[in-house]
């Protein structure tokens, strides 16, 4: 996907068609196009023709792969990033969680486990998905680039410039694949997950350190982004107050959303569905390793 918008980046604005209001942008047309196609090709005609390992991908994989691409548009094309592009705060912070907090779970989900063992027998890929995927680098890389962006000369910058909005756009979803890794891999291979409670952890200090920019967007008696100021008001809330119902919106649905990921967390710990988990990954593992020695 990122490739595909870098290619129409500079045309972005002059290319968008409006079809009965409804607009659309050719970059994340074709990065969701890419995002299904990819898929399907990966998980049928490239594993028959490669003989990977695994059967046919489970329906709900692919369900919620197809969950994904979906949010990535609805929530890159149409009413919603019109809103977020031109005059409303709030429009913006539910389009930054549809990217950050509720389509990387799905897309994460709709990975085959064969398919991301495959990747990582390479030993390269293998360091890269572990380093990126340790909890305290997701969790550093996450906040800096969420702080970073809502910084008010990032954020107006990104609201100015197209292609930067672009990048910004790319790195939430970048990162928030990162920080929801652990919580909803389907293999340990990438990085030995924490057990139960300290994943239940690491998770609260997502939802904790988030509630810092939405207190302080809530209760600011200022506006913090000049962009706003001068946006169309077409709701009768001022932008002062768009930004606190922003704040809002980022502090209590984002919050709610990352009880929901503990409270899974705890179903799972108490069923030692992580203890079984980490064994099919050890037997993975240990045939891999058969199967080199047996190779040499």
């Amino acid at each position: 996907m990122a490739i595909l918008s870098a290619l129409l980046v500079h045309e972005e604005e002059k290319s968008a068609l409006a079809i009965s209001g409804f607009e659309i942008h050719p970059s994340v047309v074709l990065g969701c196009l890419a995002l299904a196609l990819g898929y399907w090709y990966l998980v049928g005609p490239a594993r028959r023709r490669f003989g990977w390992p695994g059967g046919a991908v489970a329906p709900w994989r692919a369900g919620f792969w197809g969950l994904a691409v979906a949010t990535i548009f609805l929530a890159l094309d149409g009413p919603l990033h019109k809103l977020a592009d031109e005059s409303l705060f709030s429009a913006h912070m539910v389009q930054h969680m549809l990217l950050m907090m509720v389509m990387p779970p799905f897309l994460i989900l709709g990975l085959p486990p064969e398919l991301v063992r495959h990747a990582v027998r390479d030993q390269r890929v293998l360091a890269a998905g572990r380093f990126l995927t340790k909890p305290i680098v997701a969790f550093l890389a996450y906040n800096l680039v969420f702080v970073g962006w809502h910084l008010p000369a990032a954020y107006n910058l990104a609201l100015t410039h197209h292609p930067i909005h672009i990048v910004q756009h790319l790195m939430f979803i970048s990162v928030s694949v990162m920080m929801w890794w652990p919580v909803v891999a389907p293999v340990a291979e990438l990085e030995q997950i924490p057990d139960g409670p300290m994943l239940m952890l690491y998770v609260f200090a997502f939802a904790l350190l988030m509630t810092i920019p939405a207190a302080f967007l809530t209760l600011s008696g200022r506006l913090i982004y000049p962009f706003y100021e001068a946006a169309p008001r077409i709701t009768p809330l001022t932008a002062l107050e768009d930004q606190r119902l922003g704040g809002l919106i980022m502090w209590v649905p984002g919050f709610v959303l990352y009880l929901i990921a503990i409270t899974a967390i705890w179903f799972r710990w108490t069923k030692d569905e992580y203890a079984e988990w980490r064994e099919e990954a050890r037997e993975a593992r240990a045939k891999r390793a058969e199967a080199a020695l047996a190779g040499s």
